[in-house]
Parts: structure tokens; sequence; C-alpha cells
């Protein structure tokens, strides 16, 4: 592989071929957030898999964003509170959108317009922010797409 790889501090997933990787500080979410996301991705009956929790190699590739998990993590989440449990996985997967875990007392109300996050170097994602207490995250992010596509025609 010639792809120059950043090791971040993450956790991705994928959704009926959507890349999402959850993003913040320890403690935020992400896991969990992600965790939901591949209940409810299960329960609709929709294709789903973790592609790495905790750390994720990311770089691009023919002009896309590509997560890649770390061998030595391969199916492993750890939920915090609940310990580390194995689930299905894919190797890696093309990234779409970063998710930025929310908390009433540390965000607007109303997120910014257009928002993108940097990964690493001049690799970005849009973003969307998800309150960590949502109860159904899937349906949220699904719904922001949505949107966003709707206001980019």
């Amino acid at each position: 592989m010639n792809e120059m790889r950043d090791n971040i501090h993450g956790t991705a997933i994928v959704v009926d071929g959507t890349g999402l990787l959850f993003i913040g500080p320890s403690g935020s979410g992400k896991s969990a957030l992600a965790f939901d996301c591949l209940a409810e991705a299960g329960l609709r009956g929709s294709s789903c898999a973790l592609v790495a929790d905790d750390q994720v190699f990311v770089y691009r590739r023919d002009g896309q964003v590509v997560a890649q998990r770390p061998e030595a993590i391969r199916g492993l989440i750890e939920l915090r509170y609940s310990g580390i449990v194995t689930l299905e996985s894919v190797e890696m997967t093309e990234l779409h959108f970063a998710i930025l875990p929310v908390h009433p007392e540390e965000s607007a109300r109303l997120p910014p317009e257009a928002e993108r996050h940097l990964l690493a170097g001049d690799i970005t994602l849009p973003v969307i922010r998800v309150p960590s207490w949502t109860r159904f995250p899937l349906a949220l992010i699904l719904a922001q797409i949505v949107t966003m596509e709707a206001k980019r025609r």
C-alpha cells in the first residue's frame, strides 16, 4: 500500500455503503453512538459493520477518503462501563461523514452550515452533529444526510 496513512482517534462504521467516522475526545460517546447506529441498522435490516474502534487509519485513495482498521483490534469495540465486545467487522470502507457527539452544555443549539472536520493533513469530511443522548442516532444521521443533499441541489 503506497498511501500515507494517519492513525486517528475515532470509531468508524459502515451502514448500507455509507462510511461514518465518529470523532471527539475520550469519553464523548463515540463508541456508544456508533454501537447504537449499528444496532439500529441491524433492526432496520440494513447492511452494517464496524471498521475500527479507538484507532482508525485514514488516507486518500483515488480521491476518496478511506478508513482502515488496525488488524490488532479487528471486530472489537469498547463500550464504556460494559467492557469490550466483538462485532462483525470489515477491514476498510470509504468515509462520507464525520459524526461529532455533542452535549447540551457544550454546543450551540444549531450547528454551523456546511461544517467540515479536518481529520489529518488535507483530509476533511462534512460534519453531522448528534446529541449524545439521542435515542435513534442513525435515523437522525440519515435525516441530516438527506437535508445536506437537498441543500446541494
